[in-house]
């Protein structure tokens, strides 16, 4: 009852915000600019993220306990998205914000994630001559938590290039990141994904093809950024040695994604930061998809991600 709740107040909260920001969006010029790297041809909208950012955590402090670890995620979270927003305001401008001062940002946030208690602790090695609880020396766990936190972060950012693409896979991650915590009885993590769950459901309303509103790097950035800081929380905790392939298997479709582009961009000698039309999205529109056929692609593919991490802690249960 307690997550039924939690998920009709939050996708409520986002659902009736959603129109509120896009009105203001329109009304102040805060539009995606498109060119020739984008697919849509009008000025988009681009505050969907703050509906989302706002429905995340009006829900969380109703519905949830305001601790340590709650205010390190907030504190984090609100970097994030502030970036992100200032990138947004670059585009509507038509111009890039430069990476350096995202990446320094990003840096911030997942400090402030470990600074609050939210970080990769250590692993259960479940066979061998070296079974037993494997504790990460401190600068380990720091440096690992934060590849982890701003690589999914930028992964994510990276899959919001089509309409509905990004929200329907961070509602299909945090499903099963929510699978998880509940079978290790993580109550908050559950909350949180729950919440996720719904505030990604609600945008996508208005954000499926043909979107009338994009959730904007400031939407993107903080979806990747709390999945990524839920899983830590959640899935990474008191991880078995087989079981950290859970919340990589979870999040696979921005992996898949990010790994797929980063190697191309490699190959042909382009900037890693330079946005362009090699995602996975791109190929497969392309190869005949319509945006609509290639997003439920991805969706079936993250899916098919999911339901393998599902299997592999029901194995080692």
């Amino acid at each position: 009852m307690q997550h039924v709740l939690t998920f009709t107040l939050a996708f409520f909260i986002v659902y009736a915000l959603v129109p509120v920001m896009r009105a203001i969006a329109l009304r102040t010029g805060f539009v995606d600019i498109p060119n020739q790297r984008k697919i849509h041809r009008d000025p988009i909208p681009l505050l969907g993220g703050a509906a989302m950012f706002v429905g995340f955590f009006v829900t969380t402090m109703l519905m949830g306990e305001v601790d340590r670890e709650y205010i390190g995620l907030a504190l984090g979270a609100l970097v994030i998205f502030v970036i992100g927003l200032v990138d947004d305001y670059a585009k509507t401008r038509g111009k890039d914000f430069p990476a350096l001062p995202k990446f320094i940002g990003q840096l911030l946030a997942a400090s402030i994630l470990i600074y609050f208690g939210i970080r990769i602790e250590g692993i259960t090695i479940p066979f061998g001559g070296g079974a037993g609880y494997y504790q990460f020396d401190y600068w380990l766990s720091v440096i690992g938590t934060i590849l982890w936190v701003v690589g999914i972060t930028n992964m994510f950012n990276f899959l919001d290039g089509v309409d509905g693409l990004a929200g329907g896979i961070a509602a299909i991650s945090a499903t099963t990141l929510l699978f998880i915590s509940i079978l290790k009885g993580q109550t908050d993590s559950a909350m949180f994904a729950t919440t996720l769950i719904a505030i990604s459901l609600a945008f996508l309303r208005h954000n499926f093809h043909p979107a009338r509103i994009f959730m904007g790097d400031s939407g993107a950035t903080f979806l990747g950024f709390t999945l990524a800081a839920i899983a830590v929380e959640g899935a990474f905790k008191a991880a078995t040695l087989v079981s950290v392939a859970v919340p990589v298997l979870a999040l696979g479709v921005p992996i898949f994604d990010f790994f797929y582009v980063t190697i191309r961009r490699l190959k042909e000698n382009r900037p890693l930061h330079k946005a362009d039309k090699a995602h996975t999205f791109h190929q497969l529109m392309r190869s005949g998809m319509t945006q609509i056929q290639a997003v439920a692609f991805l969706y079936l593919l993250g899916i098919c991600f999911s339901l393998a991490s599902i299997i592999v802690v029901l194995v080692n249960r």
